[in-house]
């Protein structure tokens, strides 16, 4: 389990520091609600530079040598992005942010431990 969680917090630095170099600003990562039920956790919040745009980023890795013929993103499930949308609202009214414009993006990364590479694929506005 540690690996795998290792895994997980390792693809989100690497998301985060492309989101950085493509004119995405990095505002939180793994957002919580500390109040009433856990609804689970955003993994970066960020605000699209060109667009001017709030986006709520869910980051999927992978290990390639493993998981080669499965792309990260197809384990965004609908009640992953139910969940995320839920989070969502509640940073926007923590934050006074109900009237901002916002999207969801995913962040798939696959990490090949042999040759230390990483791909990494952006996906705008997965869920309306």
């Amino acid at each position: 389990m540690t690996d795998i969680l290792g895994i997980g917090k390792k693809g989100e630095q690497i998301a985060a520091e492309f989101l950085k170099d493509n004119d995405y600003e990095i505002i939180e990562m793994n957002f919580k609600n500390n109040l009433g039920r856990r609804l689970g956790e955003i993994d970066i919040i960020t605000k699209d530079l060109a667009s001017q745009e709030l986006v709520f980023v869910e980051v999927k890795t992978r290990e390639y040598n493993k998981y080669k013929d499965t792309l990260p993103e197809e384990n965004i499930t609908y009640s992953k992005l139910r969940k995320l949308q839920k989070i969502a609202g509640v940073y926007l009214r923590q934050n006074g942010l109900l009237d901002e414009n916002y999207r969801f993006d995913a962040v798939s990364v696959w990490l090949d431990h042999d040759s230390g590479k990483a791909w990494i694929k952006h996906l705008k506005s997965i869920y309306l």
